[in-house]
């Protein structure tokens, strides 16, 4: 498999036009953790994402598959455009809505899943969009939580969305590539170059919608198997390229 190149710089393409960026939270903009709760995101984040939104003209957006309440709880109040749950939630910088909010699992679902993961060893939670199960500690648990929640999505009319060492379910319809067709537009982005920033399967959406749009992705970590067309080696490599 042959390596992806570096971005050009953001100087480069904003000399080219109007650039968006979306950004990934988990694994883009902070290191991954053992667990969702034990991440230390760089100091003063929320200001140094704003900062860069202001250098773009407020074309900034962090598009995540966390809860926007649980990210705003690890980076303080974020006056940004914000996707979470996996592009089913959207939030213009002014905290206007785009869209339908996300809605809540039944709570029959919520407690077989929990009760699963106690059971077998998984980490279990509960988000407003979904509930997902972490093995992060124990990836040999993987083949096991695939297997179960498979089968409850499928009977309960779930989508199943897989990332590094978690699994999760949450309703259908909506992914982050839609998150950006949507912010996309708007008055603000629209018309600008999209360029997509992350490191997960679920990214794959957003590149992909990037793509279509005129714009690229850029794959974070290990090569592998993708829809980017370009590669940073690490968190360190983002936060450098975006002059954070």
């Amino acid at each position: 498999m042959e390596d992806l190149p570096p971005p050009p710089s953001l100087a480069h393409l904003q000399g080219q036009g109007p650039v968006a960026l979306f950004l990934d939270f988990d694994g883009t903009l902070v290191e991954l953790a053992p667990t969702p709760d034990a991440i230390t995101p760089p100091d003063d984040i929320a200001r140094r994402i704003r900062a860069l939104s202001d250098r773009l003209d407020g074309r900034v957006a962090v598009v995540t598959g966390r809860a926007l309440d649980d990210l705003q709880k690890h980076t303080g109040p974020l006056s940004v455009a914000r996707a979470g749950s996996h592009g089913s939630h959207c939030l213009s910088a002014d905290d206007s809505i785009l869209g339908d909010a996300p809605r809540e699992l039944d709570s029959d679902v919520v407690s077989r899943l929990e009760t699963f993961a106690a059971k077998e060893g998984f980490r279990f939670e509960r988000k407003s969009h979904g509930a997902a199960l972490h093995y992060r500690s124990d990836p040999s648990l993987e083949d096991k939580g695939l297997s179960f929640a498979q089968e409850l999505a499928s009977d309960a009319g779930l989508d199943l969305k897989r990332g590094k060492a978690v699994i999760e379910l949450m309703h259908p319809g909506a992914d982050k590539g839609s998150a950006v067709r949507a912010f996309m537009q708007t008055d603000i982005f629209a018309g600008a170059t999209p360029v997509f920033v992350g490191d997960d399967v679920t990214d794959e959406d957003g590149f992909g919608a990037a793509s279509d749009l005129g714009g690229f992705g850029v794959l974070v970590g290990e090569m592998r198997e993708t829809a980017a067309s370009h590669r940073l080696d690490g968190v360190t490599q983002v936060l450098d390229w975006l002059d954070l």
